[in-house]
């Protein structure tokens, strides 16, 4: 009878150990000379050690995570992460936590020219290196002695915000279409958009463009769009021809962008229907899918850089956490039903 006590005590304590440590590693993949990326993974971990915070400043609610944790006894579902134009792994940091808790290996990597850090103007033209460095992420742990025994093959899934979800649209077969986006420019001239043609390469053809823009990987089985960007671009032939499973999830709140009707709204309408699911949370902006702020982060940002407050406001009445459990939910239901 004390044995099968001690028996399940022992059982609990591995439950919980499993149910919420994270382990958090990072590494550069220097594959490519010309564009080395730095990769940030979450994985769930038996490991109960002491843990750290990270993705966190003044501004920002970081996450608890435990450094080059031991890596789990099985395989797990993989989702790779794109984060927005000029943004960086941290924006997504608390998503790929929780998802981390509830037994996926995520993987971001941050891309060049676009990231918190870097601005090349070189690697921002480069557009179809994007979606090409979540490839490269894939074949690597899927390559890798050590990840290749904890990435299940059969179970992934691509996430992106804003241009992270332009990015991820093209690994499941929507593809640029310079007509149509300089079409749809001139009668849309969104600056926030469309002023963002040249900077990215999508204007005029750029020196290594591949000849294809076809950049469909079946390896991909789901993907979720978080209020993407520049879904103007792509051909509406292209769009129609997608056959991996989508999620749209759309921001109600118009921050100056085009409203999400035509982003978001514009991407639904032209998927094949019985493929995709589309939401859109009304009190939700552009920036409600990012990291949670701490108090007084609107006035410590606006104090540093005028105008970038923005990025902690949400709608009247509702606080991010909540907005951050609705689009969990759905994002877990989506890729976990069969």
């Amino acid at each position: 009878m004390k044995l099968s006590v001690v028996l399940i005590i022992f059982l609990c304590i591995i439950k919980v150990a499993s149910a919420s440590s994270v382990g958090f590693q990072q590494f550069q993949l220097s594959d490519n000379v010309s564009r080395p990326l730095d990769v940030t993974i979450w994985y769930p971990t038996l490991q109960n050690s002491a843990s750290i915070s990270v993705a966190e400043n003044i501004a920002f609610v970081g996450t608890k995570v435990i450094k080059d944790a031991s890596f789990p006894p099985k395989k797990h579902p993989l989702v790779l992460l794109s984060h927005g134009y000029r943004g960086s792994w941290r924006n997504l940091n608390w998503l790929a936590n929780e998802l981390a808790i509830k037994g996926f290996v995520v993987a971001a990597p941050n891309h060049p020219g676009t990231t918190t850090f870097d601005h090349s103007a070189l690697q921002a033209s480069r557009w179809w290196q994007r979606p090409h460095d979540l490839v490269r992420v894939l074949d690597h742990l899927l390559e890798d002695t050590a990840w290749r025994t904890v990435v299940d093959t059969e179970s992934v899934s691509a996430i992106g915000h804003s241009m992270g979800g332009w990015s991820v649209m093209q690994l499941v077969g929507a593809q640029l279409d310079r007509n149509t986006f300089q079409k749809q420019c001139r009668l849309y001239p969104n600056p926030r958009t469309c002023g963002l043609g040249n900077e990215l390469g999508l204007t005029s053809p750029q020196p290594g463009e591949p000849k294809s823009f076809n950049f469909y990987d079946p390896r991909i089985k789901k993907s979720v769009i978080l209020d993407l960007g520049l879904a103007r671009s792509f051909s509406i032939e292209s769009m129609s021809k997608v056959n991996t499973p989508v999620l749209i999830l759309g921001a109600g709140i118009d921050i100056g962008d085009l409203p999400q009707t035509m982003e978001s709204g514009y991407l639904a309408e032209h998927l094949p229907l019985f493929n995709r699911r589309y939401k859109v949370y009304e009190q939700a902006m552009h920036f409600s899918f990012v990291q949670l702020c701490k108090p007084n982060a609107i006035a410590l940002i606006e104090e540093e850089t005028p105008g970038d407050g923005i990025v902690c406001k949400d709608g009247v009445g509702i606080k991010r956490q909540e907005l951050h459990n609705q689009i969990f939910k759905d994002i877990l239901g989506f890729i976990t039903h069969s």
